[in-house]
């Protein structure tokens, strides 16, 4: 097993993958425990779409990717939680509006600049070919400024989380806390988009949560164990994608599928011990 590592870890590009993946995989998922447990969870699905829009047209005007999607992004984030304050629109309407409409942006914008080209094709289903050394810098930059956040956050995040009327009395700014949450997801979501693609990358936000409570009862616990999750299933993910020759992102959702299948055996295995 360890020389099998030590061989394909000499391939440059799948140790850039590996460091991105495990970045970009850990903090998604403590990310996505206050997210699915809002009820929020689609909002990484719409993000992407947004983010896929920004990159498209980035890509087809020679403009920088990421400095480009990154801001688009943040407004977006920011948009949504308007959008759904004070029931001025659900919050699954208001990511099914924002998402479809920046998607068919992209789509008629890359179709009239002559088709999608392969980093188009590759924002779009992920390609770990495509990640360079900027990525790897940039993902360990941008996953360590959301570690600190979160950790400084993280009594704050608990209680917005579990019930933000509390929150509210306490002194907390929910708000703040919801927006930082969205923005920081988005940011994730772009940086993710190389090695999934924007059509999957919302599962390494969904799946390791919805895995973690089947076992775990506490709000650590769940963001530890999703944590955990992640980051192997990623691992073991793109070392299976490598050795059958069959794409990354997509080989990834299904190991975190077979983790959340196994998570909820035990889980009914447990409730009825």
């Amino acid at each position: 097993m360890f020389d099998f590592a030590r061989e394909i870890l000499q391939y440059p590009f799948i140790f850039k993958a590996l460091v991105v993946g495990i970045f970009v995989s850990f903090c998604c998922a403590i990310l996505g425990v206050s997210l699915v447990l809002k009820r929020y969870s689609m909002i990484g699905d719409g993000l992407s779409h947004v983010g896929f829009s920004a990159l498209s047209i980035a890509v087809v005007m020679n403009w920088a990717p990421l400095l480009v999607s990154i801001p688009v992004v943040i407004l977006a984030a920011v948009l949504l939680l308007r959008l759904s304050e004070k029931n001025k629109m659900q919050g699954d309407a208001a990511i099914a509006l924002i998402s479809a409409s920046s998607l068919a942006f992209g789509i008629i914008f890359v179709s009239l600049a002559n088709g999608i080209n392969a980093d188009v094709f590759g924002y779009m289903f992920g390609s770990i070919l495509a990640i360079n050394q900027s990525d790897v810098f940039l993902s360990i930059c941008i996953s360590s400024i959301v570690l600190v956040l979160f950790i400084m956050s993280y009594n704050k995040i608990f209680l917005v989380t579990f019930d933000e009327n509390f929150a509210n009395a306490t002194g907390i700014n929910v708000r703040l806390y919801n927006t930082l949450l969205s923005i920081l997801t988005g940011i994730m979501i772009v940086v993710g988009m190389r090695i999934m693609g924007a059509l999957l990358v919302s599962s390494l936000i969904v799946f390791p949560t919805l895995s973690s409570v089947k076992m775990c009862k506490y709000f650590k616990s769940v963001v530890i164990n999703s944590a955990i999750i992640s980051v192997l299933s990623f691992v073991t993910g793109l070392f299976i994608s490598y050795i059958f020759s069959i794409p990354a992102g997509a080989t990834i959702v299904i190991i975190n599928l077979f983790a959340f299948i196994l998570y909820s055996i035990f889980g009914f295995i447990k409730e009825r011990v």
